[in-house]
């Protein structure tokens, strides 16, 4: 009985391991197969999710037409794709310059993306464009450039691919958001504003599109980094300040967003909040508790001023 006792958590651990195991495998397996054959536009795919959301669609057997700023970047990205993967269960990717702030072009791109293969059947919404500053000292003219990168760009493209899907009655439209299009953070107003604007309007396409079988999802990370770092170290960094927001800064690898949104193609499922439960609970308690919330942020701002004039 005594070394039954003794065995039974670590076997538990094992079978609940095991589980999760399964569950994953089951899931990539769904998901790889939702993605072969299919024609996955991605923009800015030489940043670094762009990068990684290029390897796991092409790895799933996509038909990946990658756009970029850059035709270097490109197709040093189409050489690590081509490198590593297995030619008779892939397809060559085709490379589109694209700056997505520069809505002229946009149109003359979308023509140019559908001639790839004559339709898109899944548009990967991925650049952003990110600025940190108080409210008075970012100008104007960069607070446009912000709202074309992240809110103007996407809905131009969106909207010049979305009459090929409507024609066709299918389709799928993921937005790679932030959780910043759920709270506003300071320091952050235009960045904020832009990741709001995408999420009201893809709300709505969202309701729109139904009736034409056109599904709309849309990815909400907190930081994306490359590697997990610490908060850099200050006296307010024991405040509710640190408590609510500092935590914001363990944001989630390239690699998690990319499986997660490749997983959110197959499970068609509109919303999806990548985040730890502290930036999760914030969301929350803007939503129902707003005077806490905006009293955590302004406490917060005053306890920075406060160690900067120290």
């Amino acid at each position: 009985m005594g070394i039954l006792a003794i065995l039974a958590l670590p076997l538990l651990l094992v079978g609940i391991s095991g589980i999760i195991y399964i569950y994953q495998s089951v899931r990539w397996l769904l998901s790889k197969s939702a993605v072969q054959n299919k024609v996955v536009v991605i923009t800015d795919a030489t940043s670094g999710l762009g990068k990684e959301c290029s390897r796991v669609f092409h790895t799933g057997g996509a038909r990946l037409v990658l756009c970029g700023r850059t035709w270097e970047k490109l197709e040093a990205l189409y050489d690590a794709l081509i490198s590593v993967a297995d030619p008779s269960m892939t397809y060559t990717p085709k490379l589109i310059l694209l700056d997505i702030s520069d809505i002229n072009c946009i149109q003359d791109v979308a023509k140019e993306i559908l001639n790839c293969y004559g339709c898109v059947d899944i548009l990967i919404n991925n650049a952003s464009m990110k600025v940190k500053g108080a409210v008075q000292s970012i100008s104007l003219e960069l607070d446009k450039k912000i709202m074309d990168a992240n809110y103007f760009g996407p809905i131009t493209l969106t909207k010049a691919i979305l009459p090929n899907m409507i024609s066709r009655r299918t389709g799928q439209i993921v937005l790679v958001n932030s959780i910043q299009g759920k709270i506003g953070i300071p320091f952050r107003a235009a960045y904020a504003a832009s990741k709001h604007a995408a999420v009201g309007f893809f709300d709505c396409l969202r309701a729109e599109m139904e009736e034409f079988d056109i599904s709309v999802s849309t990815v909400n990370p907190t930081f994306i980094c490359s590697y997990h770092r610490q908060p850099a170290t200050g006296n307010w960094e024991a405040s509710i300040w640190k408590f609510f927001f500092r935590k914001m800064a363990y944001g989630v690898h390239p690699v998690e967003v990319a499986e997660e949104v490749f997983c959110t193609v197959s499970s068609k499922k509109q919303e999806v909040l990548m985040a730890n439960p502290i930036p999760r609970a914030a969301v929350y308690i803007r939503t129902f508790f707003p005077e806490l919330f905006f009293a955590i942020v302004a406490s917060g701002i005053r306890e920075k001023l406060k160690t900067e004039e120290e």
